[in-house]
């Protein structure tokens, strides 16, 4: 059973790498709809790994810490990259909101824009 567990630990540890490293492959394509979906999968996979005590164990092994080695600077860089999508959204949609004429009455709102100056 022990085993079990250090085995699922190392398996685990080895698909968050790979999901971190197809994480940084969509944001730098910009398919943020994949991103998201791999963002959750990988959430859940860090769930896995709270609930398995041999997860924590398996952490601190040589083959772990070049994996955390590995994935860290991954993860900064999607982190970085994933606010400047966020904020570059963000400047979109208060563009957009700004020609937005549906606050407006129309009434007076066709008064202004037919109006000849």
């Amino acid at each position: 059973m022990q085993a079990d567990a250090a085995s699922l630990a190392r398996d685990d540890w080895e698909l968050y790498r790979q999901l971190t490293h197809e994480l940084k492959k969509f944001i730098d394509r910009g398919d943020v709809d994949e991103f998201i979906t791999l963002v959750d999968q990988r959430a859940a996979l860090v769930e896995r790994l709270k609930k398995n005590e041999a997860a924590e164990s398996y952490r601190r092994t040589e083959e772990a810490k070049r994996i955390v080695a590995e994935v860290a600077p991954l993860d900064r860089e999607i982190l970085y990259k994933a606010k400047a999508w966020l904020n570059k959204s963000r400047r979109q949609n208060a563009a957009v909101r700004s020609y937005d004429l549906t606050e407006l009455s129309i009434e007076p709102a066709g008064n202004i824009l037919n109006r000849k100056y």
